[in-house]
C-alpha cells in the first residue's frame, strides 16, 4: 500500500498513477472524491456552505462513477477545497477509501491525509510538494494548454489560499505523516520525480520484506 499526500499541483497525482503502473496496483486520486460532492452540491444549487447538503452528497459518492475529465477544472478544485473542510464530509468519505485501500494486492492513494488519517499502517508513505510558484506554473501551462485563458497570479492566489485552507483546517489538515518522505518535486522533471518516488517506494516495501 502507497500513501501519497501533498499540496495541489505537486505532481503527487501523476505520480500515483505512474507508480500504480509500475507496481501493477490501482490508483484512487481521493481528490477527486470531494469534487464530485462539489460538483453534485453546485449542480442541484445547493451552497458549498451548506454542511448538511454536502454530506448527503458525500454519502452518495460512488467511487466507480468518478469522471475525471469532467471533475479536473480550477474551479472544480476550488470548490473540492472547500468541501473538504466540512469534517462531516471527511468522515463519510473515510470508508470508501479505506476499502479502496484494502484491496488486495494493495493500491496507491493519494490526496491530503493519507498517509495520516485514511491509511496510517501503508508500507510506504511519500509526501510530495514544491514551491507555490513552481505548483502554479504547471497549472498554468495545464490551463493553457487546454485552452484556458487565466492569469498567473489569479493561479498563484489560488494556490497559496487553497494551501492556508487544506493546512488550517480543524479536522485531517493537510500535513506530512511522521514517517513520510519528503519529495521535492520544484526543480525536477516529472521523469525525474517518478524515479525518486519509485526508489523511495522499492526502499520501503524492501524494508517490511525484511521485517
Amino acid at each position: 500500500m502507497v500513501a501519497i499526500d501533498g499540496p495541489a499541483a505537486s505532481g503527487k497525482g501523476s505520480l500515483a498513477h505512474r507508480l500504480g503502473d509500475a507496481l501493477g496496483l490501482p490508483v484512487l486520486d481521493t481528490g477527486l472524491l470531494y469534487r464530485a460532492v462539489a460538483d453534485v452540491v453546485m449542480r442541484q444549487g445547493g451552497d458549498l456552505s451548506d454542511e448538511a447538503a454536502c454530506v448527503v452528497a458525500a454519502r452518495a459518492v460512488d467511487i466507480q462513477a468518478l469522471d475525471p475529465a469532467r471533475l479536473r477544472t480550477g474551479a472544480m478544485g476550488e470548490a473540492a477545497s472547500r468541501v473538504a473542510a466540512h469534517p462531516p464530509v471527511r468522515e463519510a468519505l473515510i470508508k470508501a477509501q479505506r476499502d479502496f485501500a484494502a484491496q488486495a494486492p494493495g493500491a496507491v492513494l493519494d490526496g491530503r491525509d493519507i498517509g495520516t488519517v485514511i491509511v496510517p499502517e501503508a508500507q510506504a508513505k511519500l509526501y510530495v510538494t514544491a514551491s507555490a510558484e513552481a505548483r502554479a506554473t504547471r497549472r498554468w501551462l495545464e490551463r493553457q494548454a487546454a485552452g484556458e485563458t487565466v492569469d498567473f497570479e489569479t493561479i498563484l492566489a489560488d494556490i497559496r489560499r487553497r494551501d492556508a485552507r487544506d493546512s488550517g483546517r480543524a479536522v485531517a489538515p493537510l500535513a506530512a505523516a511522521a514517517d513520510a518522505v519528503l519529495l521535492d518535486t520544484t526543480d525536477l522533471s516529472i521523469d525525474a520525480a517518478f524515479d525518486a518516488a519509485r526508489r523511495i517506494v522499492e526502499a520501503a516495501r524492501a524494508r517490511v520484506k525484511a521485517d
